[in-house]
């Protein structure tokens, strides 16, 4: 069987995927492949209009160590790639020699709550852990080109305003102007008398009969005392521009000397100087500084799960879509911490963590029995002291609108404290009921001996992976020695899983 090998252009450059061209590489290299020569038809072949063929759409997730804007390592992760149809796993998908999502010259935006905030351009891949990951430079989202600022206003009537203002000469007024249309070079010109003019003082030539513009300024070349040039006739009363005058053949010039070459002597031998004549292209040069030759830039990678790890979705399409942002927005702003606070009691409880006692009050002492107490009378009247519910370690509260006009998803992810080995992670994905409270969606619970069996869901983002204007939740599913990412559809009441990758094995080498 032969294995074809895809090229690697479908990803805008913007590189950005496009089925027809892995339709076409395939089926092209195949037939060239096999020698197989395709059968000519006597009539026309009815083609696919390119207009409804799908175009692919990438999900992957950044990974970064450090400053966002400068990360100390970075590396993407491809988790998904949709085809029109189906979703497929990303680090699967043409993975000959390597995957399509992190073949070079691949551009993803990065996502943050739906709008981009930065750009990946994939250089090179590799496996790290048993998955394949991507290398490669982040970058600024590129401002728009701002449009020219608007050329000044020619005002072509006069204003009476004292505001200055540009006027454009009338047309008429060529005709008036000395050597005109009409063929009077005395008439006037047709303009404002209160227009200020610039007068140019008469040449004497110009009483010797010349057809030159009387107004023309002129540059003169002064004479000598003779006032005779080199042929001996009189030029001292005919007027000459410094264009027409002839060279005086005994005018001083200054001219640059040329370099002459460094004589080495003789007896200096290992003497070094400077060879500025010499032109040889081929003679090898000493020069400071870096090398100009073409060196390929390596990127510093990220290599396991470091705890500083940060992460954000990235997104590559070969279609422009407008920004879906996935805020929610509270029509009474007391709602969200309400609805907060409910999702912490009910993971508390999934936690198993148990609320401090509150304090028990006094017993009413004779004196008070006796009517000199403040308040009602009773152990009923005795209010505990406020007590602090216990703390949810790593929490993190998220509100999403996943489609327009759709309610609000909440997600709550949180561990217990103590020792790793004793830890307990939940997470819970819940909207509101018609009571205002809490109905909880989906519930997660595991704790560190039951990673395997139970990985612990940690959220990502939300992102639209079907490019049909609704979000879904992105997880990662983090076992004790795998990893998988998951996409998780919110519709109807419901927390379906969508789509799950195949993972790697976290304790596997990097190679590249």
């Amino acid at each position: 069987m032969k294995v074809v090998t895809v090229p690697q252009h479908y990803f805008r450059r913007t590189r950005r995927l496009s089925w027809e061209g892995v339709v076409a590489s395939l089926i092209g290299l195949g037939l060239a492949g096999a020698g197989v020569v395709p059968a000519q038809y006597p009539g026309q072949v009815s083609k696919k209009s390119s207009d409804k063929a799908p175009e692919l759409r990438a999900v992957a997730v950044l990974e970064w160590t450090g400053d966002r804007e400068k990360p100390s390592a970075s590396r993407i992760v491809p988790i998904s790639i949709f085809d029109g149809e189906h979703l497929q796993d990303a680090g699967l998908y043409l993975a000959h020699p390597m995957p399509l999502a992190v073949s070079g010259d691949i551009e993803y935006e990065l996502k943050e709550n739906g709008r981009t905030t930065g750009l990946f351009d994939v250089k090179r891949s590799g496996q790290v852990m048993g998955s394949w990951v991507g290398f490669g430079d982040l970058k600024a989202v590129p401002k728009p080109k701002t449009e020219a600022g608007a050329s000044a206003k020619i005002d072509e009537d006069w204003n009476d305003d004292d505001k200055p203002v540009l006027h454009r000469k009338h047309k008429e007024d060529a005709s008036a102007k000395p050597g005109g249309t009409d063929g009077s070079k005395d008439a006037p010109a047709q303009d404002d008398g209160d227009r200020p003019k610039l007068h140019k003082k008469a040449d004497d030539s110009a009483a010797s009969g010349s057809s030159a513009d009387p107004d023309r300024p002129r540059l003169h070349q002064k004479t000598g005392d003779s006032g005779a040039d080199k042929s001996g006739e009189d030029k001292s009363g005919t007027d000459q521009s410094a264009s027409s005058a002839p060279v005086d053949p005994d005018r001083p010039t200054m001219k640059k000397p040329k370099a002459k070459a460094a004589e080495i002597p003789a007896d200096a031998e290992g003497n070094v100087s400077s060879l500025p004549d010499v032109s040889d292209p081929d003679r090898p040069r000493l020069q400071h500084g870096k090398s100009a030759g073409s060196t390929v830039k390596v990127e510093p990678t990220l290599m396991g799960l470091p705890a500083e790890m940060q992460q954000a979705v990235a997104v590559s399409d070969a279609h422009n879509r407008p920004e879906h942002p996935w805020t929610y927005s509270w029509a009474n702003p007391g709602d969200e911490a309400k609805m907060r606070a409910q999702l912490e009691d009910t993971a508390r409880q999934a936690l198993g963590i148990a609320q401090p006692a509150p304090a028990q009050a006094k017993t009413p002492t004779t004196h008070a029995r006796s009517g000199a107490h403040r308040g009602p009378v009773g152990a009923k009247a005795a209010t505990a002291a406020a007590v602090e519910p216990a703390p949810l370690e790593d929490e993190q509260f998220r509100v999403f609108e996943l489609a327009y006009g759709s309610g609000a998803t909440l997600v709550l992810t949180a561990h217990s404290s103590g020792a790793p080995a004793d830890q307990k992670f939940v997470t819970l994905i819940a909207q509101p009921d018609l009571y205002g409270n809490v109905r909880v969606l989906l519930k997660s619970v595991t704790d560190s001996a039951h990673l395997d069996e139970t990985p612990r869901m940690r959220l990502v983002d939300a992102v639209d992976a079907l490019a049909d204007n609704r979000g879904e939740l992105l997880f990662e599913l983090r076992g004790d020695t795998t990893r998988q990412f998951a996409l998780y559809r919110i519709l109807r009441g419901r927390a379906d899983k969508l789509f799950t990758t195949f993972g790697g094995n976290m304790t596997g080498t990097a190679t590249e």
